[in-house]
């Protein structure tokens, strides 16, 4: 069958054998072939979406396009374990939660991306910190999974190079909203690093691709039915983007919150639980744990004992990171040439934040990517940010904005401002973990 007659198949609603999306996968791992097609059938499956089957046969062909990682000559002594969020602004969840696991006994193999549209990379924020390697050969990335408990790297081109040539199409065509897409992206990278339980961390609201909580339950519920199919134990928690996860946004402000959490310093209520109910599903679906109240009280210890900052520690370290930098970050990170804060039009207490238009702002900065190429100011973004519910006056700012001049902080102060919405009465402050699937 001609690769045209496979996309007329799947724009008429068809359902496509193995055999088709074998012949996809081929396509999309060669370079070589007309992206026009497929791009074509890219935005065939958005218009038509697929069936748990397909979906299924998608995420282990891409898999099946590389290396898959075997961990058996390392005997581990505890579950290969990952999470994944659907990306928003602020959002430092992988650093404390990593080390959480590690420090609680499984091992973490994570395998992440960089910032895309408003959202912010999880890569590039490691890259804020001096020395830290994200690009590890294979073999390091497991030798730094086996005597850490975890690492946190880039997709090297041995691993479902299928997946990286059709995310890269995807991100230019439209069709990056495609849940049968984004689940069989997902769930083959976690594949193929060996993965046996996934926590998913699905964000819901203005600040994240999916904006309605059944769009954010569709995508939760087809990942877990899909992860199922392929022997991946996967359970998904559902939180509000409605506002900046934590205190800060910003590549090296957020490394700085981490390390501040970890260190059990300051623990921002919102991250506090997100990171939390991350950990306690984890450790109840591994059988690690077998309540709440005992898997709560396992991660609490981790970070409290200062197991879980000394596991983040030795991961910076094996990275190629500085050996002090848990102890001594703000004198390794870079620091922005002005820090100044943004204070709100007028006083009240703040009832709403266009969080897309914050992810924007922290690009204008310098902070994200309009090309793929552009170059990162780690420094910069915003520290101290106004939460929904917090009173705001000519005392206490919106936030203390980090720029690398005054024309890029003044640019940024004014759509600060015009992000926030001020009311005079106190205003319902809603819950961060809005549903938990499994």
């Amino acid at each position: 069958m001609l690769f045209k007659e496979l996309i007329t198949k799947k724009a008429k609603g068809g359902v496509l054998s193995q055999a088709d999306i074998l012949a996809f996968t081929h396509a999309a791992a060669d370079k070589g072939f007309p992206r026009e097609q497929i791009a074509a059938m890219c935005m065939a499956i958005l218009c038509k979406g697929m069936e748990t089957t397909e979906m299924e046969q998608l995420t282990m062909s891409l898999a099946q396009s590389g290396t898959i990682i075997d961990w058996a000559e390392y005997d581990l002594d505890g579950p290969l374990v990952d999470k994944h969020s659907t990306g928003g602004v602020g959002d430092k969840v992988s650093f404390p939660l990593a080390a959480i696991l590690a420090a609680c006994g499984a091992y973490v193999p994570m395998i992440s991306g960089r910032g895309l549209g408003h959202t912010g990379g999880t890569l590039d924020k490691l890259e804020s910190i001096p020395g830290y390697k994200v690009c590890l050969p294979i073999e390091k990335f497991k030798q730094v999974v086996s005597s850490v408990g975890c690492a946190i790297v880039s997709q090297s081109p041995e691993l479902a190079p299928a997946e990286g040539n059709l995310y890269s199409i995807r991100d230019v065509t439209g069709s990056v909203e495609s849940i049968p897409l984004i689940v069989s992206s997902i769930l083959a990278k976690k594949y193929v690093a060996g993965n046996q339980a996934l926590v998913m961390d699905v964000k819901v609201g203005n600040g994240a691709f999916m904006q309605t909580l059944d769009d954010a339950r569709e995508l939760a519920q087809t990942l877990i039915a899909t992860a199922k199919g392929i022997n991946l134990k996967t359970v998904a928690i559902i939180s509000d983007m409605s506002q900046v996860l934590g205190q800060s946004a910003g590549n090296s402000l957020e490394i700085l919150e981490s390390i501040r959490y970890l260190r059990n310093e300051f623990r921002e209520p919102r991250l506090d639980q997100v990171v939390l109910e991350s950990a306690v599903q984890m450790l109840m679906v591994t059988k690690m744990e077998s309540t709440r109240e005992t898997a709560l009280a396992r991660a609490e210890l981790a970070i409290t004992s200062g197991a879980a900052a000394e596991v983040f520690a030795k991961l910076v370290a094996a990275s190629g990171g500085p050996k002090d930098f848990v102890e001594n970050p703000e004198k390794h990170l870079p620091i922005a040439s002005i820090i100044r804060p943004v204070f709100a039009m007028q006083q009240g207490i703040v009832s709403g934040v266009d969080v897309k238009a914050i992810g924007y702002l922290i690009a204008s900065l310098g902070g994200g990517r309009k090309n793929a190429n552009d170059q990162l100011d780690y420094s910069v973004g915003l520290d101290q940010v106004a939460a929904i519910g917090d009173a705001v006056d000519a005392h206490k700012p919106l936030a203390i904005i980090h720029a690398r001049d005054i024309v890029s902080y003044e640019l940024a102060a004014n759509a600060m401002q015009q992000a926030y919405s001020i009311s005079q009465s106190p205003c319902e402050v809603g819950n961060v973990i809005l549903q938990r699937l499994a």
